[in-house]
C-alpha cells in the first residue's frame, strides 16, 4: 500500500467517523495534502525529502505533525485539535486506530475557505482596517514570542546566508524555463553583496533580540478570520532556520504576498502599522533582503510542484506561471530606489498625520510619527497617556534627534521617509535641510494649517489616537511656531487643511 492509495480513500465519506460534506475538497501543496470534510480538516504530510524539509519516514511525519500542533496551539488554539493515527488492518485504512499504524494526520477545525485572507482579498473585501488589525496582531505576536541564546544564534549572517544559498542550489534546474539566467545571477549577486555590506546590521539585530521563534510562512493563505478575529496559522515546523528568524522576516512575507497581488497600498498600511506598533524602524535595513528571499522561496515551492506526480498537467502549467512571476518579483526587489525626505509640519489637529498617511500609501513611504517615537523612547505603550516629563525640553530634543537619525538611516537604504511632527522650530528643521542639501537628497516640507477653532474641534473629537495633544496647548503651539526661513521656503508646500 502507498500513500497515494490512502489519499484516494481519504476522499471517501465512509472513511470518517463523523458527518462529511461531499465532495471532500482536496488541497495539494508541495509537502502536504489537506482534506476539507465540512466540520474538520485533516492534513497528511507527503513522503518527501527536499533537504530543507524531510518527511520521508513515518517517525518524522509524526514528529513534525506534533510540532505543528504544539506551535500553532499558541497562536490559533481554536483551530488546532490533535494528531491522530491511521492504521491499515485487513486491507482497510482506519482513522484514529493505534494498531498497525500506517501514517498520521493533523486534525483541525475547518473554517469556511472564504474566510482565508487570500479569498477575502480575491473577493475585494480586504480593507485597510483589517490590514491595520493584522499589523497590530503580528506586532503583538512578535513582542510576545519566544527567544533564547540558541534561537538568537540563527541570526548570524553566516546562517542566514546558508539558508538563502540553499534556495539558489535547489532552483538551478529551473533556469531557462521557469526563471531566466539573468534573474538567477542578479538576484543571487544582490544577496551576496547584501551580506557583505550589512554585517554590522545583522549583529545589531541579534544584540537587540530581534531573532525569535516566529511564524516563518506568513502569507495570506496562512491567515484567516475565525470567531470574528484574525488568526495566524500553519507556522513552519519542519526547519528551525525558517522559524528562528528576524521578526522582519515574517513581516516581509506578508508585504511580499500583497505586492505579488499588486496591492502595494495595503502592503504599505501593514508595514507602517507594524513599525509604529513595535518601534522597530531600524529593522527596515534588512527588509530588502527578506523581501527578495520570500519571493524567491515562493517561486521555489511552486517550481517543486512541477516534479510532483500527484499534480495534474493543468496544475503544473499554473504552477510554472506563478513561479515565474515570483522569480521576477524577487529580482525586482533587488533594484534599489533613491531615498527621499518629506517633512510634515503643523500644529496639533492640522491633519498632517492624515495627509502623511495618504502620501505614504501613494508613494510607498515610511511614515514615522513623533508621537510614536516619543513613547517608544520613553518605554510606554502607544495607548498610554504621557505625563508631563514625556513633553519636557529634553524629551523633545531626544524625539527630534531620533527622527533625524531614523531618516538618515533609512534614506541610505533607499526608502522615502515621511517625518511627521510639529517641526515648529528652526532648530529641529535645520539639520535635516543641511543633510538633504549636502547629500543631494530630495526634500519636501509640507506645512498643514487650518483655523484655530477647527484644530480645537478635531482634537476634541479624537478617539483611539496615540497623540496626547489637548486643546489647551493649541494657543501655546501657535505662539511658539517659528515660520519658515528664506532657505526653507524653496522646499515648502503649504496645505490649507480646513475641510
Amino acid at each position: 500500500m502507498s500513500q497515494s492509495q490512502l489519499i484516494k480513500i481519504m476522499q471517501q465519506e465512509d472513511f470518517y467517523p463523523h458527518k462529511v460534506k461531499l465532495p471532500i475538497e482536496v488541497i495539494q501543496t508541495h509537502c502536504s495534502t489537506i482534506f476539507l470534510t465540512g466540520e474538520y480538516a485533516y492534513k497528511l504530510k507527503k513522503v518527501v525529502n527536499f533537504g530543507f524539509l524531510d518527511y520521508s519516514t513515518i517517525e518524522k511525519r509524526k514528529y513534525f505533525l506534533e510540532e505543528e500542533l504544539r506551535m500553532n496551539k499558541i497562536i490559533a488554539p481554536d483551530l488546532y485539535l490533535e494528531v491522530i493515527p491511521i492504521s491499515y488492518i485487513q486491507e482497510k485504512f482506519i482513522l484514529n486506530n493505534n494498531y498497525q499504524i500506517f501514517d498520521y494526520v493533523l486534525k483541525m477545525k475547518q473554517f469556511p475557505q472564504e474566510n482565508l485572507l487570500i479569498n477575502i482579498f480575491k473577493a475585494g473585501k480586504l480593507t485597510e482596517e483589517r490590514i491595520k488589525e493584522l499589523g497590530k496582531l503580528v506586532a503583538n505576536f512578535h513582542q510576545k514570542t519566544f527567544t533564547n541564546k540558541y534561537i538568537n544564534s540563527f541570526g548570524t549572517a553566516e546562517k542566514i546566508r546558508q539558508s538563502i544559498n540553499e534556495n539558489y542550489r535547489q532552483t538551478k534546474k529551473y533556469i531557462g524555463f521557469v526563471q531566466t539566467l539573468e534573474q538567477y545571477q542578479k538576484t543571487k549577486a544582490f544577496t551576496e553583496n547584501f551580506f557583505i555590506s550589512h554585517q554590522e546590521c545583522f549583529k545589531k539585530r541579534q544584540i537587540k533580540n530581534k531573532i525569535k521563534e516566529c511564524h516563518g510562512d506568513l502569507h495570506l493563505k496562512n491567515i484567516c478570520i475565525w470567531n470574528n478575529k484574525i488568526q495566524l496559522f500553519d507556522r513552519i515546523e519542519f526547519n528551525e532556520s525558517f522559524r528562528f528568524v528576524d521578526v522582519i522576516y515574517d513581516v516581509a512575507f506578508t508585504i511580499m504576498d500583497l505586492d505579488f497581488r499588486e496591492e502595494k497600498k495595503l502592503a504599505n498600511v501593514f508595514l507602517n502599522t507594524y513599525l509604529e506598533t513595535t518601534g522597530d524602524w531600524e529593522g527596515l535595513q534588512v527588509l530588502p533582503l527578506y523581501l527578495t528571499r520570500q519571493a524567491y522561496v515562493r517561486a521555489k515551492v511552486n517550481s517543486f510542484l512541477l516534479d510532483d506526480s500527484a499534480i495534474s498537467e493543468t496544475e503544473k502549467q499554473q504552477a510554472q506561471k506563478v513561479a515565474s512571476k515570483y522569480y521576477n518579483l524577487a529580482y525586482k526587489y533587488t533594484q534599489k530606489s533613491q531615498g527621499k525626505i518629506i517633512l510634515m509640519s503643523g500644529l496639533s489637529g492640522s491633519g498632517k498625520s492624515t495627509i502623511a498617511s495618504q502620501i505614504a500609501k501613494k508613494i510607498n513611504g515610511i511614515h514615522i510619527r513623533s508621537d510614536a517615537v516619543r513613547k517608544h523612547l520613553a518605554g510606554i505603550s502607544l495607548e498610554e497617556k504621557g505625563q508631563n516629563e514625556l513633553y519636557s525640553l529634553e524629551m523633545n530634543v531626544n524625539t527630534y534627534n531620533h527622527l533625524f537619525y531614523l531618516g538618515k538611516l533609512l534614506i541610505k537604504e533607499g526608502f522615502t521617509v515621511i517625518l511627521d511632527a510639529k517641526y515648529d522650530r528652526i532648530f529641529f528643521r535645520q539639520p535635516i535641510i543641511e543633510f538633504a542639501k549636502t547629500q543631494n537628497i530630495d526634500l519636501q516640507i509640507i506645512y498643514c494649517t487650518a483655523p484655530l477653532k477647527i484644530l480645537g474641534d478635531r482634537i476634541n473629537k479624537r478617539t483611539g489616537d496615540i497623540s496626547d495633544a489637548t486643546i489647551e496647548l493649541l494657543k501655546e503651539q501657535q505662539n511658539n511656531f517659528e515660520f519658515f526661513t528664506e532657505i526653507e521656503k524653496p522646499f515648502l508646500k503649504i496645505i490649507n487643511n480646513s475641510k
